[in-house]
This record gives C-alpha cells, structure tokens and sequence, in this order.
C-alpha cells in the first residue's frame, strides 16, 4: 500500500456515491405532511439525513405521539424508489475520486445504513456498482447501525485492517459520528444536504468538491489525528 494512503477507504452511499439525500428530503417532507408532522425542510435535514427508515420512524412516531400507520414504511420505499427511477444520479465528480483512488491500489468498500438490495440497486443504476461488487455492507449486518460504530468496524474487520488505518467518506452527521467512534479518519462531504459547520470535528476533513477528495486524502493522511 502507499505509505502516504490509508489501507482501506470506506465509502456511506447516499448521499456520497449516490445522490439518493435530496430525494429522500423530498419524499419526508410529502409524507410528514400528509400526517401532520409539520417538519420544515431544515429539520428534515438536520434529522433524517443518514438515518436508516426504523429511526426515522421512531423519530416520527415520537413527534407525532402515536404509531405510524403499517403500511409507513413501505409507502416511504415505494415513492422514494419511483423517484430514484426517474431521476437518480451519482453524486457530481464521485466516479472521478474513485478513479483517483483506485489507481493507488487502495481496495474500496460500501458501507451503508440503508438495506443492501436499496445500495446494490442505486450504484447499479448509475453505473457504479462493479467497482464494490462483493464489498458492500449494510446495517443488517449488524446489530447497530450508525451512529453506532459497528458497521464500520464490521467493514474494516472484513478487510483485515485496523480502525486507525481506515478512511472514511461520509456525508451526515450520524455517519460522521459513527466513524469517529470507529476511531477512523473522516472525509466529509459538505456539497450535498448536510452543511459543512455541522461536520466539522475531531479527526475530521471537511470538503466540498469530490474531485479533490483523492488528492486531500494524501496530503492529509500523514498528520491524519485518527493516525
């Protein structure tokens, strides 16, 4: 491996390779609507971006202050995956940073707090799934997912690589915890739904522009504080 380069470099998925976040936004705010959540758009932000559905319902319900109906969640899937259908793209200039971090020899995962076949099916829709094909992780392989820091300590184990020798590419602030209570380097994106002072922390690189994650990662990863 590079000495100036992390030994694995695990990736969150929507929001970071997929651009699944803005359509999930979209999605909350119809549904919460339709049952008097009255959330505005910043506290669906600020709630629900990285949160796998089962803690978003529980968050719902607790506002609500009484049960979801049954069929909640499997509404939610069905709209979010007729949009995705329809409009889903990679997040701009990812397929240019996995490139960059390929060509190091670096191996690449997924690990991702929504349901494997979600993943596996979004990266196959915009072309990038091949490059993690049997190296995808979801929370059901775990008992907690994130902000706990089980999966990607589940991830790292899979590779055989100490915590401290795993970068993480995040875009939430629940999988930016998760991370850092890895005892992982963080990578987080601020182009997307999340804003950049909500990322900011310990043993972690706020960046807004994926093509430049590549280069950053090298020129961080040796006064890395994970390291």
């Amino acid at each position: 491996m590079p000495v100036d380069y992390p030994d694995l470099v695990i990736f969150d998925c929507d929001g970071t390779l997929v651009d699944t976040e803005r359509i999930s936004v979209r999605v909350n705010l119809q549904l919460l609507n339709e049952v008097g959540g009255d959330y505005t758009e910043a506290e669906v932000r600020e709630l629900f971006v990285g949160a796998s559905l089962e803690t978003y319902a529980t968050l719902v319900e607790q506002r609500l202050g009484k049960p979801l109906e049954a069929d909640w969640i499997q509404r939610w899937s069905d709209m979010f995956r007729g949009i995705c259908e329809r409009e889903l793209e990679a997040v701009d200039g990812v397929v240019d940073a996995l490139d960059g971090i390929a060509a190091t020899g670096v191996p690449l995962c997924v690990a991702s707090n929504g349901m494997l076949h979600d993943v596996v099916r979004n990266l196959g829709q915009v072309g990038i799934h091949d490059r993690f094909d049997g190296r995808i992780f979801s929370a059901t392989d775990v008992a907690v997912g994130k902000p706990a820091p089980d999966l990607f300590l589940h991830a790292a184990a899979d590779f055989d690589t100490a915590p401290e020798r795993c970068a993480v590419v995040e875009d939430s602030v629940v999988g930016v915890l998760a991370a850092r209570a890895a005892g992982m380097t963080v990578y987080a994106y601020a182009g997307g739904m999340t804003p950049a002072e909500r990322l900011i922390g310990d043993g972690t690189h706020v960046f807004d522009d994926m093509r430049l994650l590549p280069d950053l990662i090298r020129d961080t990863w040796a006064t890395s504080a994970a390291r």
